[in-house]
This record gives structure tokens, C-alpha cells and sequence, in this order.
């Protein structure tokens, strides 16, 4: 798993302040040798973990404190921007690849239309699940689609659908280029941003899966 910076600083805060208990836990120890008393079994050194506005400081185990900063991955606006965004995304990668079998010359470049199709689809599926778990539309107000990182334009769009042919094939591939690099781009940030776990997993996979395409288009070209 990777954690975010912010949650790799909570971890690193938590090591340090039990760092120190166990200094103290250790003096203690001493003190209670010479008078001959011993700590109860079981205990340990605590954390001091500050509550929420309005709610009382708590106090911890290490191990407690660790593993509630660990799993206190609840989204953030940037998780719930990336998951509406990447939807619609994945979705114009759809419209243009469903025009491949009819107009592509190349099978291969037939070939990389379907595998798009096959991975984007259930993709946007599981993107929409994790928006209605976390009580959140599929769209947010006033937001700009096709300013998004790599979307085509409608004119291009209106070239690829008139296209056949070679010249279909190297417009294809010179769109969707562009598209799977403007999705890195907003998988890149969403890891440096986000808080979620699952969006973070989701953004690896976009990563991964859409710099192998975009190696195999260049081939193409």
C-alpha cells in the first residue's frame, strides 16, 4: 500500500511520539526495579492523539495510534473530483473507439480499440459504485469537461468521425495519445492530493495500464 504524504506525516508523528514513551517507558522500568514494583502486564507506552474540534485529546497505544492514522482513508474533494472527471474521461475514449471497427484500416489499431473498450467500461462501472458509496452525484455543478487534461475537442472529434481508412487510424492514434497522457496527468495528481485508498489504487491502475498503451500506440505510428 502507499500512503499519502500527509498520512506518511501523521505515521512519521506517531513514530516519534512513541519513540519517546518507550525513553520514558524505559525509566519508569528503572525506577520500579529499585523499589521493587513492576508495571502491569500488558501496558505499554501511549500516544496522546488530539481529538476533532470539539472533541476531548485521546490516549492511545502506538500500535492503536498507527493503525487509525493507516486507516483513516475517508475522500477528500480531490477523490470525489477525479472519480467525476475520470468517468467522463474514460467515456469520450469510448465514443472514439467505437468508431475503430467501421472506420480503422489497421487491425491492430482495431485490436487496441477493443481492449480500450474492454478496460474503460467496467472501469467507469466501478467508478460509479464508489461515487453512490460515498453519497456522491456523478455530476458537480458548473464543472468544464472538456477542459480536462487530453480531452479532445468537438472538431476533432467531428475529423475522427469523417475519417476512414489510414487516415482515420493516425488521427485515432495521435487523440488518444493526448487522452491517455491527460489521464496520467489526473492520475498523478489525485496520489498526490487525494486521501482515499481506493481512488489511489484506481489511479495506479489508469497509470499502468493506459504508459503500456501509449508505448503501443507509438509503435503504431
Amino acid at each position: 500500500m502507499h500512503f499519502r504524504p500527509a498520512l506518511r506525516a501523521s505515521l512519521a508523528t506517531v513514530s516519534l511520539a512513541a519513540s519517546a514513551a518507550f525513553a520514558l517507558a524505559g525509566c519508569d522500568s528503572d525506577t520500579d526495579a529499585a523499589g521493587g514494583a513492576k508495571s502491569p502486564a500488558g501496558t505499554g507506552p501511549s500516544v496522546l492523539v488530539p481529538g476533532l474540534p470539539g472533541e476531548e485529546n485521546r490516549t492511545l497505544s502506538a500500535e492503536e495510534a498507527a493503525a487509525q492514522q493507516a486507516e483513516d482513508d475517508t475522500p477528500n474533494s480531490a477523490d470525489v473530483s477525479y472519480v467525476r472527471m475520470m468517468i467522463r474521461h474514460h467515456q469520450q475514449a469510448l465514443k472514439m473507439a467505437e468508431l475503430a471497427p467501421r472506420q480503422a484500416r489497421s487491425d491492430r489499431v482495431k485490436r487496441l480499440a477493443e481492449r480500450i473498450t474492454a478496460a474503460q467500461g467496467p472501469e467507469i462501472g466501478a467508478m460509479r459504485g464508489w461515487l453512490e458509496t460515498h453519497g456522491q452525484s456523478e455530476e458537480a455543478a458548473g464543472h468544464d469537461h472538456a477542459a480536462m487534461p487530453g480531452m479532445a475537442t468537438e472538431a476533432q472529434l467531428t475529423e475522427l468521425r469523417a475519417a476512414r481508412g489510414e487516415a482515420f487510424d493516425a488521427l485515432f492514434l495521435r487523440l488518444m495519445i493526448a487522452h491517455h497522457e491527460g489521464a496520467i496527468t489526473m492520475a498523478t495528481d489525485v496520489k498526490a492530493q487525494g486521501n482515499n485508498i481506493q481512488v489511489e489504487e484506481m489511479a495506479d491502475d489508469v497509470v499502468a495500464q493506459q504508459t503500456s498503451e501509449i508505448t503501443r500506440m507509438r509503435d503504431m505510428t
